[in-house]
């Protein structure tokens, strides 16, 4: 049986320099992952008033 993927990528920017915007399956929570090289970095991306944005879970089931 596959396992299934948590997390979704669901936009894609740059080749030197990468982002991408990654989707939690079972949260909803949306996050920037962004690389240099060998170095990167993880954050929750945020609204306006400071506070997660969030996609509908159910636009990802599989």
């Amino acid at each position: 049986m596959a396992k299934k993927e948590r997390f979704i990528v669901v936009e894609k920017e740059g080749s030197l320099f990468s982002r991408r915007v990654l989707v939690d399956k079972e949260t909803g929570v949306n996050y920037l992952w962004v690389t240099e090289g060998y170095a990167g970095g993880l954050t929750p991306l945020l609204d306006r008033d400071g506070k997660p944005v969030i996609s509908t879970v159910t636009d990802f089931d599989e």
